[in-house]
């Protein structure tokens, strides 16, 4: 089977004295039937090339349905006299959101099925689903094919049926007003930049718009604080955040801003009974917790709370009355801290781990002293958490049900440390069956994001349970750019520190392979989106580490799309990467940016996804990265293009397309590996 190939037609790019030559640029024009044949013609290759592998993957797709209990509930969380939780239902795709009056004995109410919402689309995902205060309605937001951009309906609850009140084009973002008849949600701009809040009220068609942010570097956001007096507008840049509050009482009243912007300056804002509780990282690098009264919350009352600590990053505030939760990161991980807003007492929430990560939970209760957490680690399944902050006891109230016999002391976890080429030590989180040998001859798969201060938490996911059995070390490579070691950790991995996010996985690679879990004929690698440009910008460096690579809409074209300020998220990006319209940027992001940096030299085995309706990373970065890999490199393996061409960013919508998604990409590592073999109850 022979691959397809993009017909050359050279497209000079000029920029500071700059000559490049994009071979494939005009696979950007999504309306030429050449472009749509060609893409086609790659799925039906690449569908050629695995057809081998068939049997393989229907094998680990029925492995992954074998682990999971597809008829299941969440949680159930008590509020307002109701029981509100969702369950799925074996075959159907998606959730269904219900209710029970007072007990779980009581008769349940259907709120909203996304089985029968989804019915005649190929695609299908909420944005959100908002109860009203009185509990009478929900304001939805539907996607029908994976653009982001949303149609917001409302449901009478005590009728089941929905209002004509329909607005087109909503984006994330939402609150209701405290009687239940004011809707605020958000708009995005022909950029799919969220810079707009719009104010519904039930029953008419005289929307009015609240915000508008015309600083193309920020972001728009909208939501009702928990104890439901303020609704509060947020508009955040990379480096600067502003908000705004309206009374939810008074939902026509104007915004009035907290503290005006300061360049730098980030901070967001809860309510808490006759103050303003503000977490900023104004005179803190890793941000300090600070109080306002209510009646004047700028910055010239700011009374400090809880301070900055040294090794703790605070990243977010959960509010009740009497406690506030902290999530907070130290030593790599994410933790929960509790502060007693009666006596300034605050104490970490103890776990039974010692490498975990816990994220608040569904907490609607304002007045409530019991709080909901979700905790996992790569060998724990998900547990929803109750803790009482004054006592400090805990009880599971769910535990993720792993069918197949799973029993998590057959898994071994581990932390490592590599040492980058600066001296930097870099954390590594890993999981292996036990009785594993380190012996470098182990399938090892290393997964790596390190951009946005996003943090890749070691998490349990029952499908890597295939890999696991197979023999295989599942690894994250905790690199800087991302947020897991703090503020200064995101800092070191962007703008002109970007390359450092690269070198830092190079050398958690090579860490794995000197300390004998694997070799470089059974390293195989994975990253998503700002991951898949770090995946493609490792390949070109040291393209002989890897045996495979995974790029799920990877950000390759990074160069040509932050020269382009017409396309979606390009000038807020500016912030991230940098803009290369100033010459020291566009030498640098040129220096590391896969697309422009292909050689003519031998690379591993890569498959790569696309989204054609993805807002985030366009279609034709993947497309072209592939055609260029096509043209100059010297592939060990296949080089393969998988777009989904009625899906974005998320790819496929439905949970068992994703698991099959899933199996595919195993399927893909499995047979470039080698390692077409069965699972085993052990190692041998």
């Amino acid at each position: 089977v022979r691959p397809p190939v993009a017909v050359a037609r050279p497209q000079v790019l000029e920029a500071h004295g700059d000559r490049r030559v994009d071979s494939y640029y005009w696979l950007r024009d999504r309306h030429d039937p050449e472009v749509i044949a060609y893409l086609e013609a790659e799925n039906a290759y690449t569908e050629a090339v695995m057809a081998d592998s068939a049997e393989l993957k229907e094998s680990l797709y029925r492995e992954i349905l074998g682990r999971i209990q597809e008829t299941d509930s969440s949680a159930p969380v008590f509020f307002r006299g109701w029981w509100t939780y969702t369950r799925t239902v074996e075959g159907l795709d998606y959730e269904i959101y219900c209710r029970r009056r007072g007990s779980m004995e009581d008769a349940e109410e259907v709120i909203l099925d996304g089985n029968v919402l989804a019915k005649g689309h190929d695609y299908f995902e909420l944005g959100y689903v908002e109860r009203s205060p009185d509990e009478n309605l929900i304001g939805y937001a539907v996607d029908y094919n994976g653009s982001e951009l949303h149609e917001l309906r409302f449901r009478d609850l005590r009728t089941n049926t929905d209002l004509p009140d329909v607005v087109e084009g909503v984006y994330y973002g939402s609150a209701w007003s405290a009687d239940s008849k004011t809707f605020f949600y958000v708009k995005p701009d022909a950029s799919m930049r969220p810079y707009q809040v719009w104010r519904h009220r039930l029953g008419s068609s005289d929307d009015v718009r609240v915000f508008q942010e015309d600083d193309e570097r920020f972001e728009v956001g909208v939501e009702l604080c928990k104890d439901e007096r303020y609704i509060f507008i947020s508009t955040a840049s990379q480096i600067t955040s502003e908000s705004w509050m309206i009374p939810s009482d008074q939902p026509e009243r104007e915004p009035r801003v907290i503290e005006p912007r300061r360049e730098g300056i980030e901070y967001s804002v809860e309510h808490q009974e006759d103050r303003f509780l503000i977490l900023t990282n104004d005179g803190a690098r890793d941000f300090r917790l600070m109080a306002a009264p209510a009646s004047s919350p700028g910055r010239a009352s700011w009374i400090e709370v809880v301070p900055e600590r040294d090794g703790v990053r605070l990243n977010s505030t959960d509010v009740h009355r009497h406690h506030v939760v902290l999530s907070q990161r130290s030593d790599g991980m994410q933790r929960l801290e509790v502060l007693n807003a009666d006596t300034g007492e605050l104490h970490i929430v103890p776990q039974p781990d010692a490498s975990y990560t816990a994220f608040p939970g569904s907490n609607p209760d304002y007045e409530a002293h019991v709080m909901r957490f979700f905790y996992t680690s790569l060998n724990a399944p998900w547990s929803a958490v109750a803790y009482d902050m004054d006592t400090r006891e805990r009880s599971i109230v769910k535990e993720q049900p792993v069918r197949g016999g799973y029993d998590r002391r057959d898994y071994v976890t581990e932390r490592l440390w590599a040492t980058a080429k600066d001296g930097v030590r870099v954390p590594i989180s890993l999981v292996y069956r036990r009785g594993l040998q380190k012996n470098g001859s182990n399938p090892l798969l290393l997964y790596g994001y390190g951009a946005y201060e996003l943090s890749n938490d070691p998490m349990f996911d029952p499908a890597r349970l295939s890999l696991l059995d197979r023999g295989f070390v599942y690894a994250i490579a905790h690199v800087r750019g991302g947020g897991e070691m703090g503020r200064g950790w995101y800092e070191q991995g962007k703008f002109l520190h970007k390359r450092n996010t690269f070198d830092d996985f190079i050398a958690c690679s090579e860490h794995l392979i000197a300390e004998r879990f694997t070799s470089p004929e059974r390293l195989a690698i994975r990253g998503r989106s700002a991951g898949g440009l770090l995946m493609g910008a490792v390949l070109n460096q040291a393209p002989d580490l890897f045996a495979c690579a995974v790029a799920q809409v990877p950000f390759v074209d990074a160069l040509t799309t932050m020269l382009d300020d017409k396309l979606p998220l390009t000038i807020n990006e500016y912030e991230e990467w940098g803009n290369p319209k100033d010459p020291e940027y566009y030498w640098y992001i040129k220096s590391y940016s896969p697309y422009d940096n292909v050689r003519e030299t031998s690379y591993p085995a890569v498959l790569v996804t696309a989204g054609m309706n993805d807002p985030r990373v366009s279609y034709w970065e993947p497309a072209k990265w592939v055609a260029r890999l096509r043209a100059l490199a010297r592939s060990r393996g296949a080089i393969l293009l998988k777009t989904q061409m009625g899906s974005g960013h998320s790819g496929p919508s439905g949970r068992y397309e994703s698991w099959r998604e899933e199996a595919f990409v195993m399927a893909f590592v499995l047979d470039q590996l080698g390692l077409d073999v069965e699972a085993k109850s052990g190692i041998g």
